[in-house]
């Protein structure tokens, strides 16, 4: 049952104030249930109850952790179909999507258990001390990550599970031994709820002190404000648009002590259409990136919004076969009707500047809240001189820019902003002369593809989400796969301390049995 209510710690709060509904962008209407927006009094609750429960989850060891995620995993998948359904309502999103997303969730928090089992997550390095040493002797010196403290999560619009209550942020902090305070996202709170319930219920069951989560509610920015300013918040997590990522980033760098807002906030994701590519299956990339396009009415961070190539012949078939496929795909429901107006304003704005031609717009009348897919173009010096056609139209739209030759692509890609990723579509033959336009997207991207396409994004180690600025806020860092962990840690060093006094991973014994580096050699070995 869904209550509306604020839960601050392991309660719901009796507390509350204005009061704001979700919506369902197929029906067109309000959902019933009223969720009410936290109050100062509850956002400073819910903070100190968190800075609390830090001083013992962050000596938690790894393995009851791990049996605390695994226990969140369980519960969400226990919530059944109340949960599918109030995904649904709330998001316009199909059956399917709402089943494959909670997987991914599931998924991702199984995932960081394992590296909490494993352990070697921590970085343990060993120094040891050469008190002979000449003309000055050696301390001994131990050095690994440890929690930095609450972490405020944004919950997502475009991922009501995935990216949002229990989703990345959320899971890798709370591997980490940060407790989280979510702010739950408006147009799915009811989701957040939910989730936030099988949390808090999980954590009882595994013994985690309370104030290890709680999930507030907003309809506008004065709560999420509230949290990023609050002082004992020690770091922020956010998916979505770069005016909400960046203010939050500026609020953050105003505080008398400043903290990191680690912010995914968008891209156009360049794909790199080379002459060779197209000549020999053309056809089948037009098919393909229609697709992508308007994959989940283009409403993931991925969507590849930019297509560059060279003119030729081929790339004016492509152009064509690309605007007839996309009109042949039915228009699909957005997330809510502000999107959907959000989406409308800014494709009017992208077409109706100087020198775009609109190539395929879907021409017929369709639902209420339901995208119209749009694919323009327009030369390579235009888009040049007009940095506007580099901004993200959130939704089914994406623009060909047509190159002079190999110098202009190669300028044209200099000139982009930070993105998460970039494509190469080529042949194996011809991609090794590309080499400069290959280096000017790798120093713009944070994952390069090679024949294939941005939109589906693999949960595992070695992924890369995020990118330089305005992709992300720090470009060193991936809002995806176990290292996200490191997001919310810092590097902390013991010198000369007794054996017995050292935390496990850097004790002499290795009790965890972790990987480690002992004067510069990894080795699970003993001291």
């Amino acid at each position: 049952m869904i209550t509306g209510k604020n839960y601050i710690g392991n309660r719901q709060s009796a507390e509350g104030g204005k009061v704001y509904r979700t919506f369902n962008p197929q029906l067109n209407i309000e959902n019933e249930t009223g969720f009410t927006e936290a109050t100062s009094n509850e956002i400073d609750a819910a903070v100190t109850l968190a800075s609390k429960a830090f001083e013992t989850y962050k000596n938690i060891s790894g393995i009851k952790k791990a049996e605390f995620l695994n226990t969140i995993a369980e519960e969400i998948l226990a919530l059944g179909d109340i949960l599918i359904q109030t995904y649904c309502v709330e998001s316009g999103l199909p059956e399917g999507r709402a089943i494959g997303e909670r997987g991914r969730t599931i998924g991702q928090l199984k995932s960081f258990a394992d590296a909490l089992v494993e352990g070697s997550w921590v970085e343990a390095t060993i120094d040891t001390a050469q008190p002979e040493r000449q003309p000055m002797p050696k301390s001994d010196i131990r050095k690994m990550l440890i929690p930095i403290g609450p972490v405020v999560v944004f919950g997502a619009s475009n991922f009501p599970l995935a990216f949002s209550t229990a989703g990345g942020d959320t899971a890798s902090a709370l591997a980490s031994g940060c407790p989280v305070i979510v702010k739950s996202h408006p147009m799915h709170s009811g989701t957040g709820e939910l989730v936030s319930s099988a949390i808090i219920k999980a954590a009882q069951k595994a013994g985690m002190p309370d104030g290890v989560f709680s999930n507030l509610n907003g309809s506008g920015i004065e709560v999420g404000q509230q949290l990023v300013k609050h002082p004992k918040v020690k770091a922020v997590g956010f998916t979505g648009s770069y005016k909400g990522g960046k203010a939050l980033f500026d609020l953050a760098a105003q505080r008398d002590e400043p903290i990191p807002v680690f912010a995914e906030m968008g891209s156009i994701n360049p794909v790199v259409l080379l002459p060779e590519a197209l000549k020999t299956k053309g056809d089948t990339l037009a098919k393909t990136y229609a697709g992508s396009i308007s994959l989940g009415t283009g409403q993931f961070c991925t969507k590849p919004g930019l297509l560059l190539g060279i003119k030729s012949d081929a790339l004016s078939g492509f152009i064509q076969n690309l605007s007839e496929e996309i009109l042949k795909i039915e228009p699909t429901c957005m997330l809510h009707p502000n999107i959907y107006e959000t989406y409308n304003s800014n494709k009017k704005k992208a077409i109706s500047q100087h020198g775009i031609e609109v190539l395929a717009d879907y021409p017929s009348d369709t639902k209420p809240n339901h995208a119209k897919q749009t694919v323009a173009t327009v030369k390579g010096d235009v888009f040049l001189k007009n940095t506007s056609l580099h901004q993200e139209v959130f939704g089914p739209y994406s623009i060909v820019v047509q190159c002079e030759n190999e110098n202009q692509l190669e300028k044209v890609i200099l000139n982009l902003e930070g993105q998460l990723t970039g494509t190469i579509m080529a042949d194996e033959n011809e991609i090794t002369r590309y080499s400069k336009v290959i280096a000017a997207l790798q120093n713009k991207v944070g994952r390069i593809i090679f024949n294939g396409v941005p939109t589906g994004v693999e949960v595992c180690p070695s992924m890369m989400h995020g990118g330089p600025f305005p992709a992300s806020t720090d470009s060193r860092f991936t809002a995806i796969g176990v290292h996200a962990i490191k997001r919310w840690v810092r590097p902390f060093s013991y010198q000369d301390w007794p054996n017995k006094l050292l935390p496990e991973a850097l004790k002499n014994e290795n009790p965890l049995g972790i990987n480690r580096y002992i004067d510069g050699i990894q080795t699970k070995n003993k001291l």
